[in-house]
């Protein structure tokens, strides 16, 4: 038998190894895979171009139609139709300053003339933030999208609308050239002011054509339509030199220009002429206001405001308004460079019943209602009396009428205040003298007692949003608060204690008559109405004789409080009724002083404007609240008044801080009394025995 062969060591130990993946199946997967990529590129090309030739056969959708927007008054009458589109000039893109091209595609669009309709980083980017935030805050819109838009869509911020302007962008892209695109935008788009359209707006800003603007016009240009209402330079000069030094970086940025020109551009001196609206329109500037609180409310663009047939309405009285205009018109000529606002506000609901922002809207629509940069000088001393009151004060608190320099800051800081024309009584004086004579020492003790913490907190409850400084002078108005804000300060005054939040619109209703908005009324109790009370009593004495408001105490036919405001620059009355709450601020627009003679137009124009608009309401007291107390009292020495006293006077106080002794003493007032009648009864005994002797 033979010898079998033995299997050899290493086939043995290569049988027992673990087999290894096949590496050609590794590459078959590969391969299949990417074929699989290619097939899915290849469809989703085809499908692209099955798209485009789609959009390519077909005919650009018909442009939405719009409807004009109307405003009305409180009590249904038109105050003005929103023509929108009415100023509007096509021009061609050959008619346009390259620089004006050049800033729009800086800062809209940079990639205008690389995509097709859509800018794939730009929406990737602005897709991942609204995921982070979720919102739909960044728009990454093409400037094709914006024209799609513009002609076809709304301005809802929704997903699906953007992906409807995207598809219309690319319809845009397949049907029209670049140039044909960038054209229509540029002809299309809104600058505010009711004007569409780069050469409407270059008449507009600059009164000349588009094809004109220099480098520093037209960046100021380009930065309006991103927002008119922020950087319009009719509305906010300082916002829109923002966004031109913004645009003019972005095209340096881009080799378009140098930094030197940029920066000379920035620096060169504009020339913006005055508006020219045509037709005069009803209270324009509340107009303007109204714009601005329906735009924010429902979240759309002034395109759509003036386009979208809105009925908005306010709370405005447009027979107080032409009171209101003629009141200043009276008062101040029309060849003065003096400048005046007005705001009224109904105590009760907030409403504001009339607005003035300024002389001439045509010239300049800045309104100064909303001014925070003048200081109310003594009309703001009611606010810190208040929170006096809130802490135990009283009508009959002294404090001496002299030259005082007051220390503060823990001893490190003094300040010296003085009075109007450095008068003083140079004697001890109560609260009520002080209101009336506006006594500015009696103000600044008052603030130091109370605590200048104290005051900013009554302000701000009272509605005073403005940044006030914790300051001794503060007791004096030298932070700066709006004529707006003031109104509706006094408007706590004279609703008793509470504040209602001023509103400007009551209702917005689309073109079918759906309720887009209705507000809701915001009360706000801020103090006991015992202490508005006392205060008010208190402020009509401001309309007495000897009073700072007594030069038109004649005027007059009803039961007003108020109180007067003077700095070198600003004239102010502010003042109230119980229907009524009303600012008034006197004064120049640039850094120039007023005059004596112009701080006395402000109380003219508030009296006029009180008693004309509520001629038709029968007068009215401040109604009386409980914890309330009026009697008769001593002026000099502060006690209650009673036969010894030398001088009295009613005086009302709340509960608990009247002074509850008398002036002369109740015994030592019998005893007097008892040894005049002996004294009398004496000389009338020996005058009958000298009588019968004689």
């Amino acid at each position: 038998m033979a010898d079998e062969p033995m299997p050899s060591r290493s086939n043995s130990r290569k049988d027992h190894r673990p087999e290894k993946p096949s590496q050609s199946a590794m590459v078959r997967f590969l391969k299949k895979l990417f074929t699989l990529g290619v097939a899915m590129t290849l469809l989703c090309v085809a499908a692209g171009v099955i798209i485009m030739l789609y959009y390519r056969s077909q005919a650009l959708p018909a442009v939405t139609v719009t409807q004009n927007s109307q405003i009305y008054d409180f009590q249904g009458k038109t105050i003005d139709t929103f023509h929108s589109g009415q100023n509007r000039e096509m021009i061609r893109i050959t008619d346009i300053s390259p620089y004006l091209i050049q800033a729009v595609l800086s800062i809209e669009d940079r990639n205008f003339y690389n995509h097709l309709g859509i800018d794939p980083k730009g929406l990737a980017r602005a897709a991942i933030q609204d995921i982070k935030t979720m919102s739909m805050e960044q728009g990454a819109s093409t400037i094709t999208q914006q024209l799609a838009r513009n002609l076809y869509l709304s301005h809802d911020r929704t997903w699906s609308r953007k992906i409807k302007e995207a598809f219309y962008a690319v319809h845009l892209e397949m049907q029209l050239s670049k140039d044909q695109i960038l054209e229509q935008y540029l002809n299309q788009i809104y600058f505010g002011h009711s004007t569409y359209g780069v050469q409407a707006a270059a008449k507009m800003f600059f009164g000349k054509d588009a094809k004109d603007l220099d480098l520093a016009e037209s960046a100021m240009m380009a930065g309006v339509p991103k927002g008119a209402k922020y950087y319009s330079p009719y509305l906010n000069m300082e916002n829109a030199k923002s966004r031109q030094k913004l645009i003019l970086q972005a095209m340096a940025g881009r080799g378009i220009i140098t930094e030197e020109q940029a920066d000379a551009a920035y620096k060169e001196q504009l020339t913006i002429i005055p508006r020219q609206t045509g037709t005069e329109s009803e209270a324009p500037y509340f107009q303007e206001y109204v714009r601005n609180v329906v735009i924010d409310k429902l979240g759309i663009t002034e395109e759509q405001f003036e386009a979208g047939g809105f009925r908005i309405y306010t709370t405005l009285d447009l027979r107080a308004q032409k009171i209101a205009e003629e009141a200043i018109e009276k008062e101040i000529p029309a060849e003065s460079e003096l400048q005046a606002a007005l705001i009224a506000i109904d105590p009760r609901n907030g409403y504001i019943k009339a607005m003035v922002g300024g002389r001439d809207f045509k010239a300049n629509q800045f309104n100064r209602v909303f001014a925070t940069t003048r200081q109310p000088g003594s009309a703001f001393k009611p606010v810190v009396y208040l929170a006096a009151l809130a802490e135990s004060f009283s009508p009959l608190t002294q404090y001496k009428s002299e030259p005082t320099v007051f220390t503060y800051d823990e001893g490190r800081q003094t300040y010296a205040p003085s009075n109007y024309d450095s008068t003083y009584d140079n004697d001890y004086i109560d609260l009520r003298r002080a209101i009336m004579k506006s006594d500015n020492i009696y103000a600044v003790h008052t603030i130091m007692d109370v605590g200048p913490d104290k005051a900013v907190a009554m302000a701000q409850k009272m509605g005073i949003t403005s940044p006030l400084k914790a300051l001794p002078s503060l007791a004096l108005g030298t932070s700066p608060v709006s004529p707006f804000e003031m109104a509706s300060a006094y408007g706590v005054l004279a609703n008793q204690g509470v504040r209602a939040e001023p509103m400007a619109v009551i209702r917005v209703e689309d073109h079918a008559g759906r309720v887009l908005f209705e507000a809701e009324p915001v009360e706000t109790p801020v103090i006991h109405p015992a202490y508005t009370y006392v205060l008010t009593n208190l402020m009509q004495s401001v309309f007495e004789e000897g009073g700072t408001g007594f030069r038109v105490s004649d005027l007059m036919k009803r039961p007003v409080a108020g109180k007067t405001g003077t700095t070198n620059y600003d004239a102010w009355m502010v003042g109230y009724t119980p229907e009524l709450s009303t600012a008034v601020w006197v004064g120049y627009d640039r850094d120039k002083t007023i005059g004596k003679l112009d701080q006395r137009k402000a109380a003219p124009i508030f009296a006029e404007f009180t008693e004309r608009t509520l001629e038709a309401v029968p007068p009215k007291l401040f109604p009386m609240p409980e914890g309330v107390v009026t009697v008769y009292v001593d002026p000099v020495s502060g006690k209650l008044a009673n036969e010894g006293c030398p001088s009295t006077r009613m005086e009302t106080f709340v509960q608990g801080t009247e002074p509850t002794e008398y002036c002369v003493d109740a015994g030592l007032l019998q005893q007097s009394e008892s040894g005049e009648q002996k004294k009398a009864e004496s000389t009338w005994w020996k005058d009958l025995k000298r009588w019968w002797n004689e």
